[in-house]
């Protein structure tokens, strides 16, 4: 950075962003280690880079810009070439008729700056840009080469060689392993993966047919297909995956998992990989789990007014039972691993049980279950009772004993973190009486239930729209349209006089920012706490409807109205969040 310390000690003091004592010990930092006042702030944590990129862009007068969902022509684009865009960090987004706009992470990296002014002869206007920006444009290189992707896949596609078994012998794993580090293949396999990270997918399909090969990505909750190759590179490619995943390469016969990591700017990828025989092959599908994701927030996965307000309270207490429920793929294990960035710090032992661990966390000690041996989440979780933690995380919930235990935890001074597939945050406490957990025993340990689904977010490109009464009415007949109101209003969403006919709802635009009009996806909630009222009725055996309709009573919004809200706020539609619902 270029901004001298004097000067920027006094826009931070003016601006208010960093306090008095903290600039006070990060000078004494800086002084010590012979550092600037910006590292030193920037090392201990006081601020973040892209922070003081901004601060550096209105002190030093360079405009500041965001390339995030950005589209750069790919002829500008192409003007730095790729290897020097990214080890500069300089991107060429906006070409005008003498001068072309660079954005660049660091201003002061003249070297970069001279090279493209003697490569284009045009003048060069600097402007700064933050770190998600940068990445988000250099995988605009990759994103733009992908009609390339699939003419290269059939060059090599077509010089795989045939895996067939000789004489009626299967080939030796020697063979098998000869083969899956056959160049083509290799290139086929990575250029996959690599495609598959680019688009932000978090599943990779990879379906032998009778006469071709079907490749396809789960990109926000919905599987498109990608490629399709000749059949005769299905063996080549379940090899490969299987090289790459530690597994046994001859065994055709029965399932197979496993997991491999990579790493695609800077970014951690780890693939869980599942191997299937069916009829014509073997079936892959690798689930992508981005391991250094980090920074999540609660309201930045969902979370809003009372349902945020009943996770806190829950977060806070030393003993009980907080559950995540939903189906397969409803973002169960993102919550849960939010909750324990909140819990994680030096005071406290964290232990979990799970399977498989999705995300690494520094200073949490993670156990991955074993069933062939033994090691089954009742068994894990007994061993972790004798280690002393102060909050276990359990992966999921499955069978009577492992929710005995759990219970037992929770009433032995420990907070219980887990999952369990229901469908709603009240059918979770059926579940569990289901499962033999005594209902007293129930009361006395849940603190919170969290029902939840992911929903697609809408692009920036959106259409507004009103509803009219006819829609009106036929939502009614699904939530409680008063109630969602009254949220709007209790949390300034809208204004406290605000009706239906002032609120804005939206659809997606078709061919737009993106293919469908959605961008990401997100969480809609719904948590029940238990309060005095509830735990009386599971304790008088009512039926999961009578305790729904007291946990309304008490405030909360259900799923489908988490969902109606999110898209008054313009963040998802109606149609995503009712598709969602319905499934």
């Amino acid at each position: 950075m270029r901004i001298k310390d004097e000067q920027l000690k006094r826009f931070l003091v003016d601006a208010g962003l960093v306090s008095k004592a903290d600039l006070i010990a990060a000078e004494k930092i800086a002084k010590e280690e012979n550092r600037s006042l910006a590292e030193a702030l920037i090392s201990h944590g006081h601020m973040t880079e892209d922070d003081m990129r901004r601060v550096e862009s209105y002190v030093l007068g360079i405009p500041f810009v965001s390339l995030k969902d950005q589209k750069i022509d790919f002829d500008t684009l192409t003007i730095i070439p790729e290897p020097v865009a990214r080890k500069h960090n300089i991107i060429a987004f906006k070409k005008n008729e003498d001068s072309l706009e660079v954005a660049m992470l660091d201003t002061a990296d003249l070297p970069a700056i001279d090279f493209i002014k003697k490569k284009v002869g045009l003048k060069i206007q600097a402007r700064l840009t933050d770190t998600e920006s940068m990445r988000s444009a250099l995988r605009l290189y990759q994103k733009n080469l992908k009609d390339e992707f699939g003419d290269l896949i059939m060059q090599d596609a077509s010089k795989l060689k045939v895996l067939e078994e000789e004489n009626g012998e299967e080939l030796t794993e020697s063979q098998l392993k000869k083969a899956a580090e056959d160049l083509p293949v290799v290139r086929i396999v990575d250029t996959l993966l690599r495609h598959a990270i680019i688009q932000g997918a978090s599943d990779i399909h990879i379906e032998p047919m009778e006469e071709e090969m079907i490749v396809r990505y789960r990109v926000d909750g919905v599987l498109h297909d990608a490629m399709r190759l000749p059949q005769i590179a299905a063996g080549s490619i379940a090899a490969r995956v299987k090289v790459l995943s530690n597994l046994k390469l001859d065994q055709k016969r029965l399932p197979q998992d496993g997991r491999f990591k990579m790493e695609m700017d800077g970014q951690k990828v780890a693939f869980r990989v599942s191997i299937l025989p069916i009829f014509y092959g073997e079936k892959i599908v690798m689930r992508l789990l981005r391991e250094n994701r980090s920074g999540f927030s609660l309201e930045g996965i969902g979370f809003h007014g009372s349902t945020l307000d009943r996770i806190h309270r829950a977060t806070r207490a030393t003993t009980g039972i907080i559950l995540v429920t939903g189906p397969t793929g409803s973002g169960k294990s993102t919550t849960l691993y939010t909750i324990l960035d909140i819990l994680n710090t030096p005071e406290v032992n964290i232990s979990t049980i799970e399977d498989p661990i999705e995300y690494q966390m520094p200073r949490i000690n993670q156990s991955q279950v074993k069933p062939e041996i033994g090691f089954t989440f009742a068994a894990g979780l007994r061993s972790l009772m004798r280690q002393d933690p102060d909050i276990i995380m359990v992966g999921e919930i499955r069978d009577q004993e492992t929710a005995s235990l759990a219970i037992n935890a929770a009433l032995t001074g420990h907070l219980v973190l887990a999952t369990l597939h229901t469908n709603s945050a009240t059918g979770t406490i059926a579940r569990l009486i289901d499962m033999g957990a005594e209902p007293f025993l129930l009361v006395s340990t849940l603190r919170v239930a969290v029902g939840q689904r992911l929903v697609r977010k809408l692009a920036d490109d959106k259409i507004p729209y009103k509803l009219s009464k006819a829609e009106r009415d036929e939502l009614q007949e699904k939530v409680d349209l008063d109630k969602i109101l009254e949220s709007l209003k209790d949390e300034g969403v809208i204004k406290k006089d605000a009706t239906w006919n002032d609120v804005d709802f939206f659809r997606p635009k078709e061919k737009g920012k993106t293919e469908d009009g959605y961008h990401g996806r997100m969480g809609i909630h719904e948590v029940i706490e238990m309060s005095p009222a509830l735990k009386e009725m599971v304790i008088a055996e009512k039926t999961g409807d009578e305790v729904q309709a007291q946990a309304e009573k008490e405030g909360m919004l259900r799923m489908i109205e988490d969902g109606i809200f999110k898209a008054a706020q313009g963040l998802t539609s109606i149609e995503e969040v009712l598709r969602v619902i319905n499934e």
